[in-house]
């Protein structure tokens, strides 16, 4: 495998030919549940005519469709080669017929999302754990093949934009220790769903088996894309972040830290 970091973009000229290039999303491609900027639309516009693409992420298709889809410009045609995955490739869309139709959703019961709830507050309480005295939407959401705990709530930065990004990675820097915690008291009480730590201050719980592993085979079995034939670039590949369960199919993987460096990356690969 051929490990890579942003230290080290000029490495790319070294890759075997990739026909499909797998991003994360919130803190890949976005900051976090911030808009596609302009810059980064153009450059997915570009690389969109000269390869596959397929965004795996954990927000819902609603947050996908607002924060990526609409605010990404390309030629219609292009989109053809633009795959979706969201909520960590629980649900898997594509691009036919002039829209984006769903093509898998692998759903939660009502009583698995009540359970996955219920342990969030055993764990909340097993610990002294305090939310934060303001929050902004829901701290627990269902979003129907997934259940996701953000520490201020869901609609932090769409209340408070770029000052919101900022008091999520402010907390990121003092409490992953305590998010970590969490996810892995939670994966110890429902071992027999997926909890992974996510974004800056999220905690995503999906059904058994189901991660971005699950989605990497996914693109196999969907586009007939060999994991040789892939690359991954994503910001949470350390171990117990959402991306890391991609190395273990062993398609070659880009760690960033932030759009910035996604951008880096892009350009590398369009030059090449």
């Amino acid at each position: 495998m051929i490990y890579l970091n942003s230290m080290k973009i000029n490495d790319l000229k070294k890759l075997p030919k990739k026909d499909l290039i797998v991003f994360d999303l919130d803190g890949t491609l976005i900051e976090t549940k911030s808009p596609l900027d302009k810059e980064m639309s153009g450059l997915l516009g570009k690389l969109l005519s000269q390869k596959k693409v397929a965004v795996i992420g954990g927000g819902k298709y609603e947050t996908f469709k607002g924060l990526f889809l609409q605010r990404l410009r390309c030629k219609r045609p292009l989109l053809a080669n633009l795959f979706i995955f969201p909520t960590t490739s629980t649900s898997f869309y594509k691009y036919k017929d002039r829209g984006w139709k769903n093509i898998y959703s692998l759903r939660l019961s009502q009583s698995q999302v009540k359970k996955i709830k219920e342990t969030f507050e055993k764990v909340f309480k097993e610990i002294g754990y305090q939310h934060p005295k303001k929050t902004y939407g829901e701290i627990i959401e269902d979003r129907g093949t997934q259940v996701s705990f953000s520490v201020y709530g869901q609609d932090l930065v769409i209340a408070l934009g770029k000052k919101g990004v900022k008091m999520k990675k402010e907390w990121k820097k003092k409490h992953t220790r305590t998010k970590m915690k969490i996810a892995r008291l939670m994966q110890k009480y429902l071992f027999e769903f997926e909890v992974r730590a996510a974004g800056y201050t999220t905690i995503d719980v999906t059904k058994k088996g189901i991660d971005k592993a699950y989605g990497i085979k996914q693109i196999q079995k969907y586009l007939k894309v060999p994991f040789s034939k892939m690359l991954f670039v994503g910001d949470a590949l350390y171990r117990g972040g959402n991306d890391h369960a991609v190395i273990k199919t062993g398609v070659d993987y880009i760690p960033v830290s932030g759009p910035r460096e996604t951008k880096r990356i892009i350009s590398e690969l369009l030059k090449n």
